[in-house]
């Protein structure tokens, strides 16, 4: 029942404590599992720090030595426990427990069956997915270690990189990689190296060991960061016989951390026996392209019509002259006859022209109207007329007027049959 206060009726520290300890002390015994972070051994009583495994939470639980000295496997930091534990409150130091009267350490057929569990449960969630791996860069200008300080495999891992390919540069990032901050701190480095942009290739590299050491790498929050990561991630953890869940979700898993080096970074000399490799094939390649195209060329240039090419423009040229020639005399030929035509034509035309018969000494006269005067009946005694000869005009006064007979030709033209042509 909730305590009844007010201001005016506060309850005291103590009531206040005894009813947290009340409702504390209702939740009973309970079986609870976790790491165990903390081993702090007194005479006649051992105080621990219990760890979830998964999340950042932690419980102070005290125990009896003889509880911790009763487990058949020694119990240390780092080791995976069950206990069977009740929840207690202090009063007087307002402080949370959980005391313990049996630990069990986890075994390690239990371990596997639960990191098994694990694995099908983030494998339902596509994390281990082939189109999710990301393919390793050739020749990465950075790469990321995360991995022990001063240990094996930060040195296997330098050293055969740096044998492989001397200019290569690396970021070092070193975290615990065995006990209860290794998951963390891993998981923190992973996260660092991934926000440089730099960076091309991140390793994450172990010694091997046991399946309690390796427990670290199969974490669930390590695994997310992982999957979460944009930058591709080795896994050089342990040995070819172990195999964490980090070895699932990363980009590449690497048998050792040799292997990682290996397969981060290229051999400087094995590239460049294959660069001599492809330049020999690429100029033989060459060699032989030009050889068979200077052979179709020969073979092209030995045929007639490419042999001698000027022959069959000289046969077209003397046509070509020759077709002039027959142009040019017909041309000729064309304009002499029109140039003799023309003379005909202009003779013809002079003779008609009146102009030809007033130069035998005929003339047109016209009177004052300018109308010609064909008869002596168009014009009057006195009349004023204009004489035209065959170099001007002649102004003339009509003294007299004779009629005479003259001989009509016209009438008197012979039979056409009798005309001379």
């Amino acid at each position: 029942m909730a305590l009844q206060t007010s201001p005016e009726h506060p309850a005291p520290v103590r009531r206040i404590a005894q009813a947290l300890g009340d409702w504390i002390g209702r939740l009973g015994w309970v079986w609870i599992e976790g790491e165990i972070a903390q081993l702090n051994l007194r005479p006649g009583v051992v105080f621990l720090t219990l760890r979830d495994p998964v999340v950042d939470f932690s419980l102070q639980v005290t125990c009896q030595r003889g509880v911790l000295d009763a487990s058949v496997v020694p119990v240390t930091e780092g080791a995976r426990v069950i206990m069977h534990a009740r929840p207690q409150f202090y009063d007087k130091r307002g402080s949370l427990s959980l005391h313990v009267d049996e630990i069990r350490p986890v075994g390690i057929g239990e371990l596997l069956a639960r990191l098994e569990q694990r694995r099908r449960l983030l494998a339902a969630e596509g994390l281990f997915e082939p189109a999710r791996k990301r393919p390793l860069p050739f020749l990465p200008a950075v790469v990321g270690l995360v991995t022990g300080r001063d240990s094996a495999a930060e040195r296997d891992v330098l050293e055969n990189a740096r044998r492989r390919w001397p200019a290569v540069q690396f970021r070092v990032v070193h975290a615990s990689v065995q006990g209860v901050k290794a998951a963390a701190e891993v998981m923190s480095a992973v996260r660092r190296l991934d926000a440089e942009p730099q960076v091309d290739v991140i390793i994450v590299a172990r010694g091997g060991g046991s399946v309690e050491d390796l427990l670290p790498f199969s974490d669930e929050a390590l695994i997310r960061a992982v999957a979460a990561a944009s930058t591709p991630v080795v896994s050089a953890i342990g040995h070819e016989p172990d195999s964490p869940i980090l070895d699932l979700v990363a980009d590449w898993r690497a048998s050792t951390p040799t292997d990682a080096a290996k397969r981060v970074v290229p051999d400087v000399a094995e590239e460049l026996t294959r660069v001599r490799q492809l330049r020999d094939r690429s100029r033989r390649v060459t060699d032989s392209l030009v050889r068979h195209e200077l052979a179709g060329l020969r073979s092209l240039r030995s045929r007639p019509a490419l042999a001698a090419p000027g022959a069959l423009l000289d046969e077209r040229a003397e046509v070509t002259t020759r077709a002039l020639e027959r142009v040019r005399r017909g041309l000729a030929h064309r304009l002499d006859r029109a140039h003799d035509e023309i003379g005909q034509h202009l003779a013809r035309t002079r003779a008609l022209s009146p102009l030809a018969t007033m130069r035998r000494g005929y003339a047109v006269v016209q009177d004052a109207e300018s109308h010609v005067v064909s008869g002596i009946g168009q014009v009057s005694p006195h009349a004023a007329l204009t004489v035209r000869v065959s170099d001007g005009s002649l102004l003339v006064e009509l003294r007299e007027a004779r009629r005479e007979t003259l001989l009509d030709l016209s009438e008197h033209q012979p039979p056409p049959e009798e005309r001379t042509p």
